[in-house]
């Protein structure tokens, strides 16, 4: 990638895309803001108005009642009830008809309308006064008292496309008593609707359970039917909770509607729709200003960049030129120096690079020596593993080879044994040669059972035979084996072993090479100390058996004690010994679930510990 590309990619990163990405994060955080602003305005408009408008038709309806109330209407002439009737419609705009009807719901007399209602429209009464009769249960108020009012649905004159909602009132007490029913009409409740806050975008609806326009605050759309994408968010008539303000979004056109039950009983809503397009358009004349603002600071930072590196290139191809001599070799190779500049200080360090470089070549060399002699030094080391592995060989070799002899040798001593016994069957007790035979007898015994013994030590298997072992036994068995070399070597011996210990779960045969191998590292570390005692001993602790291996001799130092479990590491200067022993004895302590550790000081000589859990 070109210097001029790379420039570009970093203006990019570190100051277009950063500036248009803060820039559109503000903005789309303004216009979360704002849509939630609108959202919230909204709810509160539709809220207020559905709570104007069931103000005002309470209102109406009070003032029905309490007009109602004031007359005697039983006892009332023909006059005086149409007059209590024109009482009744005049106590609101709002109301357009008003009629009296007996207790069965049927027209008495003739009703009161406005003027300007009946105007144009032939017939017009008699629709009228159906749709009003029709539209208000009056058996409900029967058991009511005077003054008891109920309000009915919503209607609409096909004549005059107005809509309008009955309110029935009752005239007297008893079940027998007559009702006034007065019409109230919905434009006039328009003013409530356009009662909004300055600046407050959209339109406002009232509408029915049938998603009819009522009332609109923009008179065109009454008696409209609502979109169904929008009829289908409205709350339903029987919604448990009629208070609630619900805000939702539709598309084609975008668009943010609010829903709110107009309360008191009344089975109306007041939808509030603002166009999204009208109300973000700020935010939105924002962000294209934004984008044409970074676009231009772009544009110009592109120009101004070509017009930098094409100046930087020319300078730079000097060291380019230099670079390329250093490849081939030339490492004399030198850039001249111009100016006080950040390139000048790179020709300088270039020229400094090339005399390291000159410098390195030579210590590189004298590297070169040395590391064939670490090749060689690590060769021979190599080569010293190599001999431990075969003296290691060389062991397991001579092991297979003492299995071999011991089981030869067992078949004679079987016969020797034999024919003892028989000779001590013909001996009297008297007899002089009975005590020998006796101690034939002995001997040829223990020769048996150590011959057994290494029969079973040299047994190798590729994976451990896990079953319950007496500890005591074991130790008892290796003894049988290396007692009569340590007592000869001088070193006293003391076996402790602790009667009832219960049994281990391990291999007999491992666990048994175990022991072997502490007591040959016991012995040999004491070849040279004047005190030399051996202590074996099993006991109980903390619910695992253990065995202890404790020697006076030289001790182990600290610096190496950590290593002393390693293969092949070993302090003894004996060639036999590889540095196996105690590696391969941690390795089968481990496998039977138990721990192998030492304690030790030099001159105070060694304790070596195993911990094997009960079977």
């Amino acid at each position: 990638m070109r210097l001029y590309q790379q420039l570009v990619l970093f203006m990019l990163a570190a100051t277009v895309l950063p500036l248009a990405a803060v820039g559109f994060l503000l903005l789309s955080r303004a216009e979360a803001e704002l849509v939630a602003r609108i959202d919230a305005e909204q709810r509160t408009q539709a809220a207020a108005a559905a709570d104007a408008v069931g103000s005002t038709l309470m209102e109406v309806v009070d003032a029905l009642a309490r007009s109602a109330e004031l007359i005697d209407w039983q006892a009332a002439t023909e006059a005086e009830t149409v007059g209590g009737l024109r009482l009744l419609y005049g106590q609101s705009q709002a109301v357009s008809a008003v009629l009296k009807l007996d207790a069965r719901g049927q027209p008495v007399g003739a009703p009161v309308f406005r003027p300007r209602d009946t105007e144009g429209h032939p017939g017009f009464r008699e629709t009228a006064l159906e749709r009003m009769v029709g539209s208000v249960p009056v058996q409900q108020l029967r058991g009511g008292g005077k003054g008891q009012a109920a309000l009915g649905g919503a209607y609409v004159h096909a004549e005059s496309g107005r809509a309008a909602v009955a309110v029935a009132v009752k005239l007297a007490e008893g079940e027998d008593a007559p009702f006034a029913l007065a019409e109230v009409v919905f434009g006039p409740l328009e003013a409530a609707l356009r009662r909004r806050p300055p600046g407050a975008l959209g339109r406002v609806d009232l509408v029915d359970e049938e998603r009819r326009v009522l009332a609109s605050s923009e008179p065109e759309r009454r008696m409209m039917t609502l979109a169904p994408e929008v009829a289908a968010h409205l709350l339903a008539p029987t919604a448990p909770e009629p208070d609630v303000v619900r805000s939702f979004r539709l598309e084609g056109p975008p668009r943010r509607v609010s829903v709110a039950r107009v309360s008191r009983g009344l089975r109306f809503d007041v939808v509030v729709e603002v166009d999204e397009a009208a109300a973000l358009a700020p935010v939105r004349a924002m962000r294209r200003t934004v984008l044409f603002s970074i676009g231009g600071a772009l544009f110009v930072l592109l120009g101004v960049g070509a017009l930098f590196t094409r100046r930087l290139n020319r300078r730079l191809e000097d060291v380019v030129q230099g670079a390329e001599a250093f490849g081939r070799g030339e490492l004399d190779k030198r850039v001249k120096v111009e100016g006080q500049d950040e390139l000048s200080e790179l020709a300088t360090t270039f020229n400094r690079m090339g005399a390291e470089l000159e410098a390195a070549r030579a210590r590189m060399l004298q590297w070169n020596d040395e590391l064939r002699l670490r090749v060689d030094e690590a060769t021979s080391d190599l080569k010293s593993a190599q001999a431990q592995l075969l003296e290691a060989q060389k062991l397991a070799a001579v092991g297979q080879l003492g299995a071999g002899v011991a089981h030869e040798i067992n078949n004679p001593l079987a016969g020797i044994l034999g024919n003892v016994q028989l000779l001590m069957l013909d001996r009297g007790s008297a007899d002089p040669d009975l005590d020998t035979l006796r101690k034939i007898e002995q001997s040829a015994k223990r020769c048996k059972e150590i011959t057994q013994n290494l029969l079973r030590f040299s047994q190798q298997r590729e994976r451990p035979d896990m079953r319950p072992v007496d500890l005591n036994a074991v130790v008892r068995d290796a003894l049988s084996l290396t007692e009569h070399q340590i007592l000869s070597d001088g070193v006293t011996l003391e076996t402790k072993l602790a009667p009832g210990l219960g049994r281990v779960r391990a291999d007999p045969g491992h666990l048994s090479q175990v022991v072997l191998a502490l007591l040959s590292n016991a012995r040999t570390a004491m070849m040279k100390s004047p005190t030399r005692r051996l202590t074996m001993r099993t006991l109980e602790r903390d619910g695992r058996i253990v065995l202890e291996v404790e020697d006076t001799g030289r001790g182990i130092s600290a610096d190496i004690r950590p290593r002393i479990f390693e293969p092949f590491f070993t302090t003894k200067d004996v060639w036999s010994n590889v540095g196996l022993g105690l590696s391969v004895s941690w390795r089968v302590v481990t496998e039977a679930g138990g721990t192998l550790s030492v304690r030790s000081e030099v001159g105070q000589g060694a304790c070596f510990t195993v911990e094997l859990p009960r079977a």
